[in-house]
């Protein structure tokens, strides 16, 4: 169930030129909340029979505690063993049956569960979440179920393919994870702490996120406003609030000085080489230029480093950008330039190819046709957005959660609009500075004996 693959936006290049005209539709959004804390965002559409819930609690990774790394994650298991009135495995098979689908996935961030139902069994997908926020069945039968699910999901996805362990794991170490442990340690965790953890701890651990004030419900699709209203009502408004989380901290300077290190990765049949950098929270007034900065760089087969370093030089079999892989954090987040070499080409190689490609941009910026492709690239993402029930309700929450308000959703496109070449050549000269980087090399156990 667990999304660990980084979106890109790599196919809208072509049709880009023919949306820049266009803007994404204004969504009609109601927000509200429930005396137990539950914060409701409604956005009807009536364009097709479907509806979307969509449940983020304000818990990922970043919440957890060392020695209990990997909880976040558990619990995208977790909340699909029973509950109360539902079976294990009952709660996909009803969805199923009605004709939906449905998901779950955990980021630093948030964990969040969806269903996209036909818009009449919009009952059954608000009675199964509240079902489970006010009684999941934490067993010892169900962690020790989902410990081992979890664990083989780390082995397939992270442990046994090359690269993945240097992208998943490795870059949380430009973090100092004794002031910054929340986004210094991986999302999906490590094997010693889930074989650590116990029934009583993970139930802990369920009993302070997974409260009503900790979750935000977004409904968005073919419903009537005052039907939805009396539906969450019934089915949310009993639940008991709960106790307020305790805050994050993460004190992360940046510019605290190069750290290089090699990473042996017997699976990696060519050297690879990945920068990371710190960058600022997704708030922050620079994230717009970097995110296309991003996308000018190392998104898609006419980006920068891809004509260059693969094209050109053929120094790099493959080179990619990649801003916050796995999502917007509200804490500091990472820069990651992932590149594979050709055959007879050394990691050292691609370090400095990499690196005089980025001072460039730090020198010289940009031209104005690639910042016009990388705002269409935006402007096509967020009309396409606008396309899907679950996609509309994923934009509002991100747009809640990490830009203060689900309204932001409506003018979330003037943040990259407005950006200019100067501030791409700025934040590339502010941020993508070697005192604040993080360079590991990838060889192969035998070509690093």
């Amino acid at each position: 169930m667990h999304r660990l693959t980084a979106v890109l936006v790599t196919g809208l290049l072509c049709s880009a030129t023919v949306l820049a005209a266009q803007q994404p539709g204004r969504i009609a959004i109601e927000s509200y909340q429930l005396p137990n804390g539950l914060q409701v965002v409604l956005a009807p559409s009536h364009t097709a029979q479907v509806v979307t819930v969509d449940v983020w609690y304000n818990v990922g990774s970043r919440n957890e505690r060392p020695g209990r790394s990997g909880f976040a994650h558990l619990f995208e298991h977790m909340m699909f063993q029973g509950s109360a009135n539902v079976r294990k495995g009952e709660h996909m098979q009803l969805i199923e049956r009605a004709g939906g689908s449905m998901n779950g996935s955990t980021t630093e961030d948030r964990t969040n569960y969806f269903e996209s139902v036909p818009s009449n069994r919009l009952n059954l997908a608000l009675w199964l979440e509240a079902d489970r926020m006010r009684s999941l069945a934490v067993t010892d039968s169900n962690l020790e179920n989902q410990r081992n699910a979890v664990q083989e999901e780390r082995r397939l996805r992270v442990d046994n393919p090359p690269y993945t362990r240097v992208l998943f794991e490795e870059t949380y170490t430009a973090f100092d994870s004794s002031t910054c442990f929340p986004y210094a340690h991986s999302v999906i965790g490590s094997m010693d702490d889930l074989n650590a953890a116990r029934t009583a701890d993970v139930k802990a651990f369920f009993d302070e996120y997974y409260t009503p004030n900790n979750a935000i419900l977004v409904i968005t699709g073919d419903f009537q406003g005052a039907d939805a209203k009396r539906l969450v009502e019934d089915y949310f408004g009993g639940i008991p609030r709960g106790s307020n989380p305790p805050d994050v901290a993460c004190a992360q300077p940046f510019n605290t000085g190069q750290v290089r290190r090699h990473i042996v990765d017997p699976k990696a049949s060519l050297p690879a080489l990945v920068q990371v950098y710190r960058v600022p929270a997704y708030d922050d007034a620079d994230m717009a230029a970097l995110e296309l900065l991003a996308t000018i760089l190392g998104q898609g087969e006419s980006s920068r480093l891809n004509r260059v370093m693969a094209r050109d030089t053929k120094a790099a079999a493959a080179a990619q950008a990649l801003l916050n892989p796995f999502g917007p954090r509200r804490g500091p987040g990472v820069f990651v330039f992932f590149t594979i070499a050709n055959q007879g080409v050394s990691p050292d190689s691609l370090d400095r190819l990499l690196a005089e490609q980025l001072a460039l941009v730090g020198e010289k910026g940009v031209d104005a046709e690639e910042l016009t492709k990388a705002k269409n690239v935006y402007r096509a993402g967020m009309i396409m957005q606008r396309q899907t029930t679950m996609s509309v309700a994923e934009a509002l929450h991100r747009a809640n959660m990490f830009l203060g308000s689900a309204e932001a959703v409506n003018s979330e496109l003037d943040r990259y609009l407005k950006v200019t070449a100067d501030d791409i050549r700025r934040v590339a000269a502010k941020y993508l500075r070697p005192e604040n980087s993080l360079i590991l090399s990838v060889t192969s156990e035998k070509s690093a004996s």
